[in-house]
């Protein structure tokens, strides 16, 4: 008999890659579906990879815990996936309550509805590399002290610390994977990574002249989502729940990301990328580095795509669909 996982944030960038995983690995895969005007665009990730109309969506809100407790109850999920959240660090900052209560009490409501209704599931949350934020140590691994800045990193830390709670004082089979920067084609437009990606298919395109950034100095440990994905699902196979750090350990700046993107197309980045300081974070997280030593020992996990690679994909990928939005 197959197992049934069920995915919060199913329609974004990792819910899409893990739900791929699963069907692979031949689950029935359920996802939590908010509800929006636009809903048909919000299933467009899973269009991508062609897999929509092998999960099956449910109405519901990881702020209702009514819903939730219904929805689990139903599907008695052998599986439980907590990856949606408010995940925009400057969002956060322009709606920081909304910011605390999805990514931090919709993470207690994900893990109550579990322990009420299906308390034998496995449960997996979704924990960020932000929660370190001011670092306390050069590189970051499990034991490395949280200082969170911004209101995103601290709802994060949240319901990372209410995750280990639920486990520790229930008995839940619950781990958390702080996960470092992940990127791929399926990131959303407002982020820095795509943003960069998007902006250069454009310039190539001649679509624009320019791309106007933040902080070209800010440095973070890059990997690619499929990979990541992986490593959740992972940590669910284990014996013992626990919490893993999820990294390639190598680190680039922005500047860097840029010169590597422009680079696939031919172009110089420094005829075109303009800084402007309304990009900047109100308290910017500098350097990220993580060590995954612990995830390639106990999971046996580790990245299979390098940073060129990962760039050179989304890359290819924008200007795969600026030439078919725009018929070029």
């Amino acid at each position: 008999m197959s197992k049934t996982a069920f995915i919060t944030g199913i329609t974004g960038q990792d819910g899409a890659y893990l739900a791929q995983h699963l069907i692979a690995q031949g689950y029935a895969v359920h996802g939590l579906l908010r509800r929006s005007a636009s809903a048909d665009g919000m299933t467009s990730r899973l269009k991508w990879l062609g897999i929509a109309d092998q999960v099956t969506l449910h109405d519901g809100n990881l702020t209702d815990l009514s819903s939730l407790i219904r929805l689990l109850t139903d599907l008695q999920p052998d599986e439980v996936y907590n990856l949606a959240a408010q995940s925009f660090v400057k969002s956060s900052w322009q709606q920081p309550l909304l910011t605390g209560t999805v990514t931090g009490l919709g993470a207690v409501n994900a893990l109550e509805a579990v322990r009420i209704a299906c308390p034998k599931a496995r449960f997996y949350q979704a924990s960020s590399s932000e929660m370190y934020g001011l670092i306390q140590q050069r590189i970051q691994s499990e034991t490395t002290p949280f200082y969170p800045r911004s209101p995103y990193a601290a709802a994060k830390l949240y319901a990372h610390w209410m995750t280990i709670n639920y486990r520790e004082s229930f008995g839940m089979h619950a781990s958390c994977g702080i996960l470092f920067n992940h990127e791929s084609p399926l990131r959303g437009i407002e982020f820095v990574t795509r943003k960069i990606t998007d902006g250069v298919a454009r310039i190539k395109l001649g679509l624009q002249t320019t791309l106007s950034l933040g902080n070209l100095d800010a440095k973070r440990d890059w990997g690619h989502a499929r990979d990541y994905t992986r490593a959740m699902w992972l940590m669910l196979q284990q014996d013992v729940p626990d919490d893993y750090v999820i990294a390639t350990g190598r680190t680039a700046s922005v500047r860097e990301f840029c010169e590597m993107a422009f680079a696939c197309v031919g172009l110089d980045m420094n005829q075109y990328v303009v800084t402007d300081p309304r990009h900047l974070r109100p308290a910017e997280v500098d350097y990220l580095q993580g060590d995954a030593a612990k995830a390639k020992r106990k999971l046996g996990w580790t990245f299979e795509t390098s940073l060129e690679q990962m760039i050179a994909e989304m890359v290819e990928a924008d200007l795969a669909r600026l030439k078919m939005t725009e018929r070029l």
